[in-house]
């Protein structure tokens, strides 16, 4: 049995011109094109489509899916892995679902009171967000520019137990929200409030490692340059990377230099 594009393309989801551009790289052949000019697809190209687009989802591109496809891995193995991985989403799409629901809950809860929203642990704000990529890229732009930095750090976050790591892990939080109602509130970078959260920053630095005022400003540069470091912060409150590296800034000119 054969489908035509059109037929794939509302079963699917995916655009005609979509299926035509995979045709055109290689991704998706039809099975055949019929005299009319119309591409055709046969069950395993729909199954190779399901791929395609469980890998999609995964956030993987085009060419790194083709590799795949290509690699002749055992189609089961392969859909096994994805299956894998897509429970790994549900599970953390899960939990902000329930991070979300418990924010409502709380910021519902100060509107009953006529009372500002309060939020009972800001930790649990963030509960679900993947911070891996973000992490993984700080680590290689401090482990480029500053080597010895990076393996003073290492060795620091080494030496550090899982309770040590979550207990730092929730005052960086508290450290950030904190920060953030300073910008909100419209609060200058050169405040001496300001300021004291920044030294507060840079003594917390100096754990993993000591920056000068050209590394610390360079630090917090990369907050902002990089997208995924910068979505983190921007979570907490939109702005709020630029505004830290700014605050950043006078900092180490005042203090570091």
């Amino acid at each position: 049995m054969a489908w035509s594009i059109a037929d794939v393309a509302r079963m699917s989801g995916v655009t005609s011109r979509a299926l035509r551009h995979y045709d055109e790289i290689g991704l998706l052949p039809p099975a055949r094109i019929g005299s009319n000019g119309h591409r055709y697809y046969e069950e395993a190209g729909l199954l190779r489509l399901q791929q395609i687009l469980l890998m999609r989802e995964l956030d993987l591109g085009l060419r790194e899916i083709q590799m795949v496809l290509d690699s002749q891995a055992d189609q089961v193995t392969v859909l096994r892995e994805h299956h894998r991985r897509l429970l790994g989403e549900r599970d953390r799409l899960e939990t902000l679902a329930r991070t979300v629901e418990r924010t409502i809950a709380e910021l519902e809860e100060g509107k009953e009171h006529n009372d500002m929203a309060r939020i009972n642990r800001p930790e649990n704000l963030f509960e679900g967000f993947e911070h891996s990529d973000a992490d993984a890229e700080a680590e290689a732009e401090v482990r480029e520019r500053w080597p010895q930095a990076w393996e003073q750090s290492r060795k620091a976050v080494a030496a550090m137990t899982a309770e040590d790591q979550e207990q730092w892990q929730r005052e960086v939080t508290a450290q950030m929200i904190r920060i953030a109602e300073f910008m909100v509130a419209g609060t200058p970078v050169a405040d001496p409030a300001v300021q004291a959260e920044v030294d507060s920053h840079h003594q917390d630095i100096c754990r993993f490692w000591s920056p000068n005022a050209v590394a610390y400003k360079g630090l917090g540069q990369t907050y902002v340059d990089d997208p995924r470091i910068r979505a983190n912060y921007d979570r907490i409150a939109d702005g709020l990377a630029v505004y830290l590296r700014d605050a950043m800034v006078v900092y180490a000119d005042a203090r570091l230099s």
